[in-house]
């Protein structure tokens, strides 16, 4: 008999791994549907419109011009530094006092520099004394020169006339001939010698005349070290470089002071400018020679851009004014006053008030609201000038259409918002 039984079935191992990939292939395709549709929603919030500006975008005169926010301080100021430094032993004026140029404010003393001053001093006493002791063995070295040569003719003319009178005597046999060969013979040793002897005196005058300006020149240049040397010491009295008032000294007696740190401050008497940060958009835009206004007590006064100083710091640079023209009276250090600055000539133009939204968005995109009011978008557009009331559209926005200029704080990412009552 026989006996037939079943015979198991074993599963592939594709059946396995289907059996794991089909569900996630749904979970997959849940997740590409869902930001297919999710991600392109529109990201929007509800507004009430009194929390909003809406203004309109219209067509009109440009005024290029930029806010001024400054104060008046002098034209000049002048820092005074430490020379030679040391301690202080005295201070001579106070914050507030009249000085005038030359005035000494400060008294320093400086053990170290006095003794650098004796070898220094005494170095250069030294060296002028050899050099004035060079010049001296010049002078008597030349003397003696002439001295020499004037021996030599003097010695000549006696010998010659010493010769005839034995020439004439040894002719009568008064004298013997060897008396008469003696001088000959020291006449003709004196005759040979006087050429020698100025030519050595022509070679010592070339060689004087050429050391002799060295020797001078190298004297007063000794004796303007000499007064440098000794300039030092005036150094420990600083004094002041102009005339004018002390405006800042804050010094005790027995303070250490180094050489080039600063001591006082001294406002001359030259007159007032304005100072003035403006935001570091206008950077490129402002330069020496614009004009500006200022509103002071009601008048409104001329000034002129003298000095842009480049450096920005939190946001902003500085720059100078000076007034055109007298400056006016009254003015006090410090006083704030405030203006405006043309950058330019008024220009038609299309013009959105220049709202908040431009801190935030700097110019790059603006809510526009749509045709009904009820809702307004995120759109791109492109600002060119603008001042603290106007902005100038160049692209993104037509004459007639309507936009949020409000702060846009907590909207960077939203596209549009819903106007609610």
């Amino acid at each position: 008999m026989t006996v037939v039984m079943d015979r198991p079935i074993r599963r592939s191992s594709w059946h396995k791994i289907q059996k794991f990939l089909v569900p996630g292939v749904a979970v997959l395709t849940v997740i590409l549907l869902a930001v297919a549709f999710l991600g392109t929603a529109e990201r929007s919030v509800r507004v009430p419109a009194a929390s909003i500006t809406i203004a309109r975008v219209d067509t009109g005169s440009f005024h290029d011009f930029v806010p001024l926010r400054g104060a008046i301080v002098p034209r000049d100021t002048i820092d005074i530094d430490a020379v030679s430094g040391g301690q202080v032993k005295r201070v001579l004026v106070e914050p507030g006092d009249i000085v005038t140029a030359g005035q000494p404010l400060v008294e320093f003393g400086n053990t170290g520099l006095q003794l650098t001053v004796i070898q220094q001093e005494g170095g250069t006493n030294q060296s002028m004394a050899q050099l004035q002791q060079n010049e001296i063995a010049l002078e008597q070295n030349k003397i003696a020169n002439d001295r020499a040569l004037a021996q030599i003719d003097y010695d000549i003319a006696r010998l010659t006339r010493s010769l005839q009178r034995r020439g004439a005597l040894a002719a009568k046999g008064y004298t013997s001939p060897e008396a008469k060969d003696l001088v000959e013979d020291e006449l003709e040793y004196d005759r040979r010698l006087r050429p020698l002897q100025a030519a050595s005196n022509e070679r010592q005058e070339l060689l004087r005349d050429r050391l002799l300006p060295q020797i001078h020149e190298q004297l007063e240049q000794a004796k303007k070290n000499l007064e440098v040397v000794r300039g030092k010491l005036d150094d420990l009295v600083e004094k002041a470089h102009v005339a004018g008032r002390v405006t800042d000294i804050a010094l005790n007696i027995g303070d250490n002071v180094n050489p080039g740190q600063r001591i006082a401050t001294i406002t001359p008497d030259t007159g007032f400018k304005v100072s003035a940060d403006v935001d570091e958009y206008y950077l490129g835009r402002i330069r020496d020679g614009q004009t500006a206004e200022l509103d002071l007590a009601g008048k409104i006064l001329k000034l002129k851009v003298f000095r842009v100083r480049p450096q920005v710091k939190n946001g902003t640079f500085t720059i100078d004014l000076a007034f055109d023209g007298a400056t006016p009276a009254g003015l006090l250090p410090g006083q704030a006053v405030q203006g405006k600055l043309s950058l330019g000539d008024d220009a038609q133009a299309t013009i959105v008030p220049a709202g908040a939204f431009l801190e935030r968005t700097g110019g790059d995109w603006i809510f526009a609201l749509a045709a009904d009011g009820r809702s307004a978008n995120r759109r791109r557009i492109k600002i060119g000038r603008r001042n603290a009331d106007q902005a100038e559209v160049l692209t993104g926005l037509a004459v007639g259409e309507r936009a949020i200029v409000s702060d846009y704080t907590g909207l960077d990412r939203i596209d549009r918002i819903d106007i609610t009552n």
